[in-house]
């Protein structure tokens, strides 16, 4: 049942993240919501326990999860959702920011799996949900660094899913389209204005609430999820 699970959720304060959080909170589950500024999403819930990190930030990032797994013994799920877009030509990006791209596209995902995967073992059940991309499906132009970091999160999904079944823990990945959140605001693009053009936020945490409703003998491994109508409107 949703109301007795607690469930780590990244990018918590706003977009996708915001939206899964509330689904969460509003189904009965607790939730810790891990975010780098609250100030945009802050519930006052008694269910919802927020802990500030850097997603950048290799060191501060390791030391939150361990705190979050030794203050929180029942954790028995993550929803790994945060990151952010950047889109060019491959030769307009530095070598800084094709790794920090990267280290927060992807690399944070495995560095949080790593740290939480042996407490899901030990505790022999749990889920570990990673929001993808349907750019982990197929590469596109100007999108090299976002589907690489999709494409890897994918690969990686597939591999943990196969080490973990053993141990009761069910994987399972979400890729969407374009969903009509924060994440355009700094782009020269964004999904067309009708509301077929775009995936409502709502939308994913409501998949979020099946997956965790799904029987325990079955694993929902990976979900794709589009607009019905495809329109990209260029600003």
């Amino acid at each position: 049942m949703i109301k007795e699970r607690k469930v780590l959720v990244t990018g918590s304060s706003d977009g996708i993240g915001r939206s899964i959080t509330l689904s969460l909170l509003n189904s009965g589950a607790k939730v810790i919501g891990l975010a780098r500024d609250h100030s945009k999403f802050n519930p006052e819930m008694k269910n919802y326990i927020k802990y500030k990190t850097d997603f950048s930030n290799e060191e501060i990032l390791l030391n939150t999860i361990a705190k979050i797994i030794n203050e929180h013994r029942d954790l028995d799920c993550l929803v790994s959702n945060a990151g952010f877009g950047k889109f060019g030509t491959l030769e307009t990006f530095s070598t800084k920011e094709i790794n920090d791209f990267i280290f927060t596209n992807l690399t944070s995902h495995m560095i949080l799996t790593n740290k939480i995967l042996p407490h899901l073992k030990k505790i022999r059940k749990g889920n570990i949900i990673f929001i993808g991309s349907e750019s982990a499906l197929k590469g596109g132009k100007n999108g090299s660094l976002y589907s690489a970091a999709k494409f890897g999160l994918r690969g990686f999904s597939q591999s943990i899913r196969e080490e973990s079944c053993s141990k009761n823990i069910h994987v399972s990945l979400i890729n969407p389209g374009m969903v009509r959140t924060s994440f355009f605001n700094n782009l020269d693009f964004m999904p067309g204005e009708d509301k077929s053009n775009a995936i409502e936020p709502d939308d994913i945490g409501k998949i979020i609430i099946d997956i965790l409703s799904t029987r325990n003998g079955s694993v929902i491994e990976e979900i794709n999820l589009s607009p019905l109508k495809k329109v990209i409107k260029f600003l």
